[in-house]
């Protein structure tokens, strides 16, 4: 679709919204915006339209691939099983997941799907063309990296070879420690944690709280009182907890929240909790891959 056709299905899909605001026109209307490239609109009405209807597959689908568009991998798998879960997999199904999990790089568990879909229909151009991509970037991956080398000619380590590098990178630093060499410290501070987290565009605050609700460490920019906030995400913390014990989930990883112009994401740290407050411009793609590329450097003292 080219940007004017796009144009007149968004005019076309609110126009049926504004006489009927719980159509099913909404997974329509969120997958235009989509392909306009407006991911933050299409999310937030996408959203808005499955509170209304849960079990609208298509919208299932549609926030799948908003989410597989702002990066956000984990939360677009979850919204093609819930799919899966409510009319069983499909043709459909099965070629977004391949897709996610390219993105992701899990490559064995797409190939296995892809080669399920070939035999369905072997001419198909989608399938061909993950197929491709499934056996393209492993072995573009293996020939960037040169003999004794952990790092590409771009100079950035591809995931597949980050492993490597990493145990390259400690049996060299464990050589040093043996020859008495000086040794860096390279964690990274919690204050520097959130220093780095807080440059994310969209972000208003960091706190990070702790158990009795009192804030340590603060970047704070909204007019709201800090220390509000950090008695409201103990509160939160301390009903999650009591709702948690009484089934058998587990410990949670992180929370999200997420309303019309906020977003609050929550994660457990050891002996405190770390809360982001951002407006509805925060990119959570972003956010989650920076905080995935950082977790690794933090003082594992802050780490559970």
């Amino acid at each position: 679709m080219n940007l004017a056709e796009i144009e007149d299905r968004i005019a076309k899909c609110n126009k049926i919204m504004g006489e009927n605001p719980n159509s099913q026109i909404f997974a329509a209307l969120a997958d235009a915006y989509r392909k306009k490239g407006q991911l933050d609109e299409a999310f937030r009405i996408c959203q808005n339209g499955l509170r209304i209807h849960p079990n609208y597959v298509s919208a299932h689908m549609v926030m799948a691939r908003i989410n597989l568009d702002k990066g956000m991998y984990d939360w677009a798998e979850i919204e093609v099983n819930k799919a899966v879960v409510l009319e069983g997999s499909s043709f459909a199904t099965d070629l977004l997941l391949s897709e996610i999990y390219i993105r992701k790089g899990e490559f064995a568990k797409a190939s296995k799907i892809l080669d399920k879909l070939q035999k369905v229909d072997s001419n198909n151009a989608q399938v061909q063309r993950l197929v491709e991509l499934c056996q393209q970037i492993p072995r573009e991956s293996a020939e960037q990296i040169q003999p004794g080398s952990t790092k590409s000619e771009s100079g950035t380590v591809p995931k597949r070879e980050e492993a490597k590098a990493v145990h390259h990178d400690k049996s060299t630093s464990e050589k040093g420690k043996e020859q008495g060499e000086p040794q860096k410290d390279s964690s990274l501070s919690i204050e520097g944690f959130i220093d780095t987290l807080s440059k994310i565009g969209g972000i208003q605050g960091i706190l990070l709280v702790n158990n009795d609700g009192l804030v340590g460490v603060s970047r704070w920019l909204d007019e709201t009182s800090s220390d509000e906030f950090g008695a409201v995400v103990r509160e939160i913390e301390s009903t999650i907890q009591t709702q948690l014990g009484k089934s058998r989930f587990g410990e949670y990883e992180s929370l999200l929240i997420e309303s019309e112009n906020l977003i609050i994401s929550m994660m457990p740290m050891k002996d405190s909790m770390l809360m982001i407050k951002g407006s509805n411009k925060l990119n959570l793609g972003t956010l989650k891959m920076k905080m995935n590329s950082l977790i690794g450097k933090l003082d594992k003292d802050f780490l559970k």
